[in-house]
């Protein structure tokens, strides 16, 4: 599995999504992933799934040091003492000490970022969260949190995919040594209303879906975590790898509409 460095991060390219995957759904998925050769998943406290994850990760024969895991506070316990009994319910549900990545799932309007970031370092430092980091982040509130505050964030976890630019943000998290991690890296299904990404995968003899994926796959300091709760899925998610993309493909990709964006609800930040 090819992985991201940022920071003491060690982050696999590929994670298994669970957003919308519950109770024994989501077990079943995660063992598979992890049978196939995934080792990180990511899911939230508002997913309402961190029980059935902990489950998996509990029954698992793949040792707990092996598996990147990464969960997320809500923008509503962002104050102190809410982010401290929202880690510690996440690791109870999650039966682990530890999660390898804690993120803040949304900026709050009018939120304090520094008592916020402030509890977040705690929480590292106490080594509850090996690393931290934010979700939904705009250019702005990242250079906030890492050069007005100092926050030591690794990762910022954002909408991405062949059909939105990230391009600034990309260019700042670079330059700063900080991953992205792509969600809804396959636009929600929409990437087949595309005839050019056919006309890839047509080519390779793959989907679009994975040519989606390899694209992402060949950006320095990112990583993707489509939701995959089917094994058949699965499989072609990790088989994506195998894809080389040469330049007429990336041509044809560039090429796409870059403004369009699945996830903006209305307490989202105002994006760059």
């Amino acid at each position: 599995m090819e992985t991201v460095k940022a920071g003491g991060m060690v982050l696999p390219k590929l994670g298994l999504g669970t957003w919308r995957l519950k109770g024994e759904d989501c077990t079943t998925a995660v063992l598979g992933a992890l049978d196939r050769g995934y080792r990180h998943i990511d899911t939230a406290q508002m997913y309402g799934n961190e029980d059935a994850v902990g489950a998996a990760l509990a029954a698992t024969a793949v040792p707990r040091g092996d598996i990147h895991l990464t969960t997320k506070v809500w923008w509503e316990n962002l104050a102190p003492s809410a982010m401290r009994r929202a880690i510690d319910a996440s690791l109870t549900a999650l039966k682990t000490s530890y999660v390898d990545l804690y993120l803040i799932h949304w900026p709050a309007p009018g939120m304090d970022l520094a008592a916020s970031l402030g509890e977040l370092v705690r929480i590292k430092e106490e080594g509850l969260a090996r690393n931290i980091g934010v979700s939904n982040f705009p250019v702005a509130l990242v250079k906030q949190a890492v050069e007005q505050i100092g926050a030591p964030i690794v990762c910022n976890q954002v909408e991405y995919h062949v059909l939105l630019s990230q391009a600034p943000l990309l260019a700042y998290l670079r330059a700063k040594g900080i991953a992205l991690t792509a969600y809804c890296p396959l636009a929600q299904g929409r990437l087949a209303e595309h005839p050019a990404l056919d006309a890839i995968a047509a080519r390779h003899g793959v989907s679009a879906a994975q040519v989606a994926l390899k694209w992402l796959f060949d950006q320095d300091g990112v990583a993707a975590i489509p939701k995959a709760g089917r094994a058949v899925s699965q499989q072609a998610n990790l088989d994506a790898f195998n894809l080389t993309l040469d330049d007429a493909d990336r041509a044809a990709i560039a090429a796409l509409p870059k403004d369009v964006r699945c996830v903006n609800p209305g307490f989202a930040p105002a994006w760059d």
